[in-house]
């Protein structure tokens, strides 16, 4: 009977502690990375740099995204970035860095 109560006690108790999984997806760019990146650039030595863009449209051939989230386990707020490289006739012509990811 005490050993059925104390199993019981410690089932109720270990089922609180749940584990939060940390959530990351994209391509984590550092500053030193994106530095990197000089205007006339060819694509092919960007993507050496960064890595494939998460987001590469079919319409837009032209502009690569990089997304960026990172959400801890037990955090509130998750660490969103976005990166957007321009290209003209192949080569970069312009870098956006730390777009709003959810403009208002």
């Amino acid at each position: 009977m005490k050993r059925s109560i104390v199993l019981c006690l410690l089932g109720i108790l270990l089922s609180g502690c749940v584990y939060h999984v940390d959530i990351q997806q994209g391509n984590k760019l550092d500053a030193v990375d994106i530095e990197q990146v000089k205007m006339g650039m060819t694509q092919s030595q960007v993507r050496y740099l960064l890595g494939t863009p998460v987001i590469q449209e079919s319409f837009h051939k032209d502009r690569w995204d990089y997304m960026y989230y990172f959400l801890p386990g037990r955090a509130k707020e998750a660490d969103q970035r976005w990166t957007i490289i321009l290209f003209e006739d192949g080569r970069v012509s312009d870098i956006e860095l730390d777009v709003p990811v959810n403009p208002s």
